[in-house]
């Protein structure tokens, strides 16, 4: 455990020592904060004191940030060849994967928690339902650990950032658009399969302040699937 603690804050203190951090977390503000305010169906236009649309533009957000965040993550390790080295010290690929999954997450916990004040801005304005509010940041956290876990599995396959980014991505493009499409528009079981294996459907679930355990599962799965796949590629680098 001690190995992984120090993996995270080896991590995050990478994101923070170069501009990645800084610039993830300026663009995901001036993103959201743009779209949820001032542009589009804002609150103000909506006359609605909720978060809806802010949960709808930071879900596409952290659907591109995300890949952004990861792609380094291990892609960094193999190209500058420090991945043997940090892998005969006292320390498995597990551990390895599990201490950058973390960091990353903890860097997605931050920008979030950064929004906070649009939610207490909105208590300014009227009645809130704090239920939904808090559904949409713990629906918000699920779909970023599972995103996390496509990208630290991207970065694990290529040497090249650029390809873990694009890989990220295009898995990402299944997982939140092609499954949602194909489950809205097939009946019967095959249309159910695809609107389980759709992360929007999921989210959208959670969001709306339906906390079903199924849906809890499937973002835990996809994380573990991804932590799990990336371990096994650094097992067998060689």
């Amino acid at each position: 455990m001690d190995s992984i603690i120090t993996i995270t804050k080896k991590e995050l203190a990478g994101y923070f020592n170069s501009l990645t951090g800084y610039i993830v977390l300026i663009a995901f503000l001036g993103f959201t904060g743009f779209f949820t305010w001032l542009y589009g169906s804002d609150i103000f236009i909506r006359r609605q004191a909720d978060l809806i649309v802010f949960f709808s533009i930071a879900k596409w957000t952290l659907f591109f940030f995300i890949p952004a965040i990861t792609m380094r993550l291990i892609s960094e390790e193999k190209n500058t060849g420090t991945l043997e080295l940090l892998l005969t010290k006292p320390i498995d690929e597990f551990q390895l994967v599990v201490g950058k999954f973390l960091a990353a997450f903890s860097l997605v916990v931050i920008a979030l928690s950064l929004t906070l004040i649009y939610y207490i801005s909105i208590s300014f304005l009227g009645k809130v339902d704090h239920g939904a509010i808090i559904s949409g940041y713990f629906g918000l956290l699920l779909f970023s650990a599972a995103y996390i876990g496509i990208g630290i599995f991207a970065s694990s396959i290529s040497k090249n950032q650029i390809v873990s980014f694009l890989l990220a991505l295009f898995i990402g493009i299944f997982f939140q658009i092609i499954f949602d499409i194909l489950g809205n528009s097939l009946t019967g079981i095959s249309g159910k399969i695809f609107d389980f294996m759709s992360i929007s459907s999921h989210f959208n679930s959670i969001s709306r302040g339906v906390w079903d355990t199924r849906d809890i599962i499937y973002f835990i799965a996809i994380s573990v699937l991804g932590i799990e796949l990336a371990k096994e590629n650094l097992s067998f680098r060689n």
